[in-house]
């Protein structure tokens, strides 16, 4: 099964029906609630780049956007849907590569694995878990870079399959901003 734009692509009743939350470590919090992610507030009433300033464990996916002169975009009127690794994500990368990245000569480049981590629609967890078990076990997300990732189920935690064969495992799920919903990952997703 391939998602483009999940607004309105599950109906409520299969969600209810087929989306019993199994995600690990899952601390997602109502449209209206306040959560923390690496112990700091994200208010719902924020948007995505707002709220990933404030995230400790965010630094380097924020300043990547930066660079990546994505900010305006993030902080528009979406909604989007971000798999968001952690600082330790980008730590786990070969030596040199997010600084390589960030170079103003590799911004095509940078904009490209970001966006790959990034999908038009507010995708809340329930939404990917019903198009998994719909799929017979695995979806396929179609990003904003125009990329595709595969979502599937192991242990319980909702885990993306990049092209070339990467594995992220959403660790933290349903975080919602005012412009959509960040899903927190350990590991960075690379296009082919």
């Amino acid at each position: 099964m391939t998602l483009k734009i999940l607004a309105g692509a599950v109906s409520a009743a299969a969600l209810l029906a087929a989306a019993p939350v199994a995600l690990a470590d899952h601390h997602g919090g109502g449209h209206g609630q306040t959560v923390t992610v690496g112990g700091a507030a994200m208010y719902p009433n924020k948007t995505i780049v707002e709220n990933a300033v404030n995230s400790p464990i965010h630094t380097t996916l924020v300043a990547a956007v930066q660079a990546a002169g994505l900010v305006e975009t993030l902080s528009g009127p979406g909604p989007f849907t971000v798999f968001a690794p952690t600082d330790a994500a980008f730590a786990a990368l070969p030596a040199g590569t997010v600084e390589s990245l960030v170079q103003p000569a590799n911004r095509a480049i940078l904009t490209k694995i970001l966006t790959y981590h990034v999908v038009a629609g507010r995708v809340a967890a329930a939404d990917v878990i019903a198009l998994i078990e719909a799929g017979g076990g695995s979806a396929e997300i179609t990003t904003v870079s125009g990329d595709t990732l595969t979502a599937s189920l192991e242990n319980g935690a909702v885990v993306l399959t990049d092209e070339k064969g990467g594995k992220a495992r959403v660790t933290q799920a349903d975080v919602f901003q005012s412009n959509g919903v960040i899903h927190v990952t350990d590991a960075v997703s690379i296009p082919e």
